[in-house]
């Protein structure tokens, strides 16, 4: 079993794991598969999982959990560390204390480790299809909301509180007004979509960012294979006798940032965890950091191209 180092976080008394299981699928796998998936990577050396209330992948990760625990596999619950999400329908002050016991009830838990808020909006309906009505689209108090989320941390329901999909604006905002600043920014990034900017303003701000979307997210509606199908990196990768996936995973972990990646491919679930026994070259690294950038998931590709989706793809 692949042993993953772990990375220390600010505002959070336990360190995370640099790799995380990764549980959005498109299209949505049946429970049993994704709970079958689940109970493989813990197998595997997974110790780290990521979920989301929109993900519909609580209850499946809740169920391979417990019977984790049945079998033997983990000894207890605190060998995990857990992520879940507050959904953009429920972005408003009273609603997040509850929607988070909700999630903690699908994952039959008595905590996460870290509670995210998903999208930095607001959605007055719940969304089903994309793209959606413009009408349903609102900016987010970010005051309250997160007044809520330092709540959910106070009660015990979360270890830490952070965000997802936030620009360097978006969290200046957010760092102006909080009494527990953001542990994590869970934003997308690989090869091709470097975030050299947030990188560097995260970092001077003590916020840890974990990579969603490694490797493209090759498979899914929004994601496409530039990444596995990169000329440079099946080069390095061929040179070193790894996968051009390898390759990737291991760039953004010599970034000193943690990532979740999906798999439910056993071989390429382990292959994804053993990238800790190498590193790359410096002429490699210069390589890398010279391919052109493009951002794969924007929320104009999921909204439709309302004002405030473009305003928020706008923003770094």
């Amino acid at each position: 079993m692949a042993m993953v180092p772990e990375v220390s976080l600010g505002y959070c008394e336990k360190a995370m794991p640099v790799i995380g299981m990764g549980t959005s699928a498109y299209p949505p796998p049946d429970p049993e598969t994704a709970k079958s998936a689940i109970l493989e990577s813990i197998r595997a050396g997974y110790r780290h999982f990521d979920t989301a209330f929109a993900y519909g992948s609580e209850k499946p990760l809740g169920e391979a959990i417990a019977e984790a625990l049945s079998l033997g596999l983990i000894k207890s619950r605190d060998e995990l560390f857990i992520t879940t999400k507050l959904w953009s329908s429920f972005a408003e002050r009273d609603k997040v204390v509850p929607v988070c016991k909700l999630s903690l009830q699908n994952l039959q838990l008595d905590y996460v480790d870290m509670y995210l808020i998903h999208w930095p909006l607001r959605l007055s309906e719940m969304m089903r299809g994309a793209p959606v009505p413009k009408e349903i689209i609102h900016p987010l108090d970010i005051k309250s909301v997160w007044e809520a989320m330092e709540e959910c941390q106070k009660l015990g329901l979360t270890k830490a509180i952070g965000v997802s999909n936030f620009s360097c604006k978006k969290l200046e905002e957010l760092l102006s007004i909080a009494k527990i600043p953001p542990a994590i920014n869970q934003v997308e990034m690989n090869p091709l979509w470097q975030q050299k900017k947030l990188r560097e303003f995260c970092k001077g701000k003590g916020i840890h960012i974990t990579a969603f979307s490694p490797l493209g997210a090759n498979g899914t509606r929004w994601g496409d294979n530039r990444i596995v199908e990169c000329d440079v990196l099946e080069e390095i990768a061929k040179a070193k006798g790894k996968t051009a996936a390898q390759v990737s995973l291991r760039w953004v972990i010599e970034q000193g940032v943690s990532l979740v990646t999906k798999s439910y491919n056993k071989e390429r679930m382990r292959q994804n965890l053993q990238i800790f026994d190498w590193s790359l070259t410096e002429e490699e690294s210069d390589k890398i950091s010279q391919l052109p950038q493009r951002k794969g998931v924007t929320f104009v590709s999921v909204l439709g191209p309302h004002d405030l989706a473009l305003e928020l793809d706008a923003e770094e």
